[in-house]
């Protein structure tokens, strides 16, 4: 009998030996959460390619999208605040997201077609093919190359000691961007920047952080969703006059000089590293006073 209890035993053992394991693969991280924002961003972009074609689906699918995008802050901050997360509830999120996306593109099943009948001598004429794509329009497609760099002036003052996660601020664009002679985002454009991650100095954690991406530039009537991190940050008590039209190139970000007013280089006191990090050099908080310029570096291409 004690055999026989240890075989009928054993399964037993094995499964709950295994549901450490298993419990383990669907825990949701923080690079989770940020994999449903980059599908948020990829949603925007699908929809600004619709808007061409169906503007009022596009309105529509945007308006939906605005609500995920509010889950999916609300999924990050209760994971901060609760440190887990069931991965039915950001599953459903993820699969509303992608279906957002699917609806945008015009693909899954709500787009198929039936063949039609076989032409008779009763039926009607049958439809001509859609002619095909007009060169000249699509050669006429804008959009701003990877890893161009804006120069964008800050129209609020940040600090890590008094900023939260997602607080949301705003900057302008310095100069014009102009790519292969087009000016492609004005000067004056509006760049939305939220705080990402924040850390501020305590007496046992003397270094601040400070974390802010850009996820939207607006101009002319329109929004277009970017993705930027912030690669350097100079000082800039104002503009000085009028600011001129001068150009930047794709690659590189534009050359401040004496356009800015006070500028005194690199912002004393702060370290910027990978992904946006701004970290404090000298024991104080991270601050970024109105009018620092902030050079963002777009990560991926935005079409216009």
């Amino acid at each position: 009998m004690t055999w026989t209890f240890r075989m009928a035993a054993a399964p037993v053992l094995v499964a709950a030996l295994a549901l450490p394991a298993r419990a383990q693969s669907t825990v949701i991280t923080n690079a989770d959460i940020q994999k449903l924002q980059d599908n948020v961003y990829l949603a925007e972009r699908d929809i600004n390619q619709l808007k061409t074609r169906d503007a009022a689906r596009a309105t529509q699918l945007q308006t939906e999208l605005d609500d995920l995008g509010d889950e999916v802050i609300y999924l990050r901050v209760k994971l901060r605040k609760e440190r887990t997360l069931a991965r039915s509830e950001y599953a459903d999120v993820e699969s509303r997201i992608e279906g957002v996306r699917t609806r945008a593109r015009g693909t899954g099943a709500s787009t198929s077609t039936v063949a039609p009948p076989p032409a008779t001598s009763s039926s009607a004429p049958a439809t001509l093919p859609p002619p095909p794509p007009d060169p000249v329009r699509a050669s006429s497609t804008r959009e701003i190359p990877a890893g161009t760099e804006l120069d964008v002036r800050m129209s609020t003052a940040l600090n890590s000691g008094t900023a939260k996660v997602e607080d949301r601020f705003e900057a302008t664009t310095v100069v014009d961007l102009v790519v292969d002679g087009r000016v492609l985002v004005p000067a004056g454009a509006v760049a939305r920047g939220v705080v990402s991650s924040v850390e501020p100095g305590t007496r046992t954690n003397r270094t601040s952080r400070m974390t802010v991406t850009f996820d939207q530039l607006t101009f002319g009537g329109r929004a277009y969703p970017i993705r930027g991190t912030v690669t350097q940050a100079i000082e800039g008590a104002g503009v000085k006059g009028e600011l001129p039209r001068a150009g930047a190139g794709a690659a590189v970000g534009a050359i401040i000089g004496g356009i800015i007013g006070g500028v005194k280089g690199a912002v004393a006191g702060v370290l910027i590293g990978g992904g946006g990090t701004i970290a404090a050099t000298e024991g104080k908080e991270v601050d970024l006073p109105q009018g620092t310029v902030l050079r963002v570096r777009i990560e991926s291409p935005v079409p216009l």
